[in-house]
């Protein structure tokens, strides 16, 4: 089950309330058992545990809200402006890593990570999705520095862990805006943007004229 799409007015006030805002790709069905599967074997075999990321809540951040630049009317008003702007293709997404990140407040993140195509392609839509957002007032800093993954949980006392996985595949299709809420599992998709199919590549046309010439047969007598 997805998180449910429920679009809400909001503006500066609410960010004081304990509301954050982030774009994100969201695995399909069949990448999101996979990614449950993975967690649930991590845990097993190298006895990690902590705060569990609800298979509901899997996710692959894009990019961060920016920062306000001037005054907005509506916060969640000029991220959405900003998204619809962007035009960009959809792309394929492998997981074939995990890994535990440096201490976060106090936990450590441990996650599954992209391959380095996966990453590039993920990277050109943030960098999309960050100008979209410069251009509406809203300044993304950190662009370029970027790995994507889905966090699996936080741990306390997580060990070193980098490794390789079976692969988990599938095609981003769309990009969301998610309303975060701070200090609880809770979040909500606000809006979905679908992404172009790619361009299918012409077949290839061999020219006649630069193949070199058969040798003749000779005639029947």
């Amino acid at each position: 089950m997805e998180a449910q799409l429920i679009p809400v007015p909001t503006n500066h006030r609410e960010l004081a309330a304990g509301i954050d805002y982030f774009f994100a790709v969201l695995p399909d069905d069949q990448a999101r058992a996979g990614i449950a599967g993975a967690c649930e074997r991590f845990c097993k075999s190298h006895r990690v545990s902590g705060s569990l990321v609800g298979t509901d809540n899997f996710h692959l951040t894009l990019c961060p809200m920016g920062k306000v630049e001037r005054m907005l009317p509506s916060l969640e008003g000029a991220l959405l402006a900003a998204a619809g702007t962007v035009r960009a293709s959809a792309f394929d997404i492998t997981l074939d890593s995990a890994m535990r990140f440096s201490v976060v407040d106090g936990r450590f993140p441990f996650v599954l990570c992209t391959d380095s195509a996966s990453t590039e392609s993920a990277l050109k839509l943030r960098q999309a999705v960050a100008e979209a957002q410069r251009r509406g007032g809203l300044a993304v800093t950190g662009v370029s520095s970027y790995l994507p993954h889905v966090t699996l949980l936080h741990g306390h006392a997580v060990d070193a862990i980098q490794e390789s996985i079976a692969p988990i595949r599938w095609t981003v299709r769309e990009f969301v805006l998610i309303r975060r809420f701070f200090g609880q599992s809770r979040q909500e998709v606000v809006e979905r943007w679908p992404l172009e199919s790619p361009i299918a590549k012409a077949p290839e046309f061999f020219d006649l004229s630069d193949l070199p010439d058969l040798a003749e047969l000779p005639e029947d007598e």
